[in-house]
């Protein structure tokens, strides 16, 4: 399942230059590297796609990291039997090299309060996924539209008795967070480490939540690169065309083409 874009619309978009050696490429997962599934657990992972991460991870001498909503744990079992720098949970943790031990970003864990108010929302319709997280959670409900609002309603009335947390509506999904950690201080956190640091950041991405790492790369002085329907947000932003993928299909193709090159190493 894509968020498809019509074809006149996707004739606006500036296709994305090819990475560069001296960058840290920072990816979103679901509707950025992979199409988004009726539930998260349905998404497909192209063989190939593994090939060329780990290739692309080489090429430029570590500076790659998946940047997603979901834990770690389930970014490894997805990219089995890659484990890449990661972050999971929107920046409540991460990993800052390949194989090394997942450490917690966030200082406590999600109360179990609003574990039990979200699951009872899965209640409404089978439709509804409800996506249990130590330090947040998700609630989707692409396969049951007519409940988005209501859905937000009832998390944020449930939220109403706790500090520093944060609600998110992304696509067809609300999600709870950290409010102190993002995708931004995800990506602030991977441009202290080695291989990182001293690079021009490029995040790229598809929902609101990846906007904060958008924003944290443009801070740095690099690039952000929205996938689908929000490139034409940004775009319509900025009143211009602007540099972007139409699909994660296209996504996976530049990749793939980098990972092939020849010279690409630093």
């Amino acid at each position: 399942m894509t968020d498809s874009m019509p074809p006149g619309q996707m004739a606006a978009l500036q296709p994305p230059p090819p990475p560069q050696p001296n960058w840290a490429l920072f990816l979103d997962i679901d509707g950025t590297l992979l199409d988004i599934a009726d539930t998260p657990d349905r998404v497909q992972v192209p063989a190939r796609l593994l090939d060329d991460l780990q290739a692309a991870e080489k090429k430029l001498s570590g500076a790659l990291a998946l940047v997603s909503g979901r834990p770690i744990s389930e970014i490894d079992k997805l990219f089995d039997p890659l484990k890449l720098a990661a972050s999971g949970q929107h920046g409540s943790e991460w990993r800052p090299v390949p194989g090394a031990a997942t450490q917690s970003v966030s200082e406590a864990p999600l109360p179990a309060g609003l574990h039990e108010a979200a699951a009872k929302l899965g209640n409404l319709h089978p439709g509804i996924v409800v996506e249990r997280k130590t330090h947040a959670l998700a609630v989707h409900y692409r396969n049951a539209p007519d409940f988005g609002a209501e859905i937000g309603g009832r998390l944020a009335a449930a939220m109403a008795g706790f500090d520093g947390l944060m609600l998110l509506h992304g696509k067809a999904v609300w999600e709870i967070k950290d409010a102190q950690q993002s995708k931004g201080t995800a990506v602030n956190l991977f441009m202290r480490q080695p291989a990182f640091a001293d690079r021009v950041a490029v995040f790229i991405g598809d929902d609101r939540t990846d906007e904060d790492g958008f924003h944290a790369v443009e801070e740095h002085g690099g690039l952000a690169i929205p996938v689908g329907q929000l490139a034409l947000k940004r775009g319509r932003a900025q009143g211009k065309p602007i540099v972007a993928f139409a699909t994660p299909t296209q996504v996976r193709k530049w990749l793939s083409d980098f990972a092939m090159r020849d010279g690409a190493a630093a």
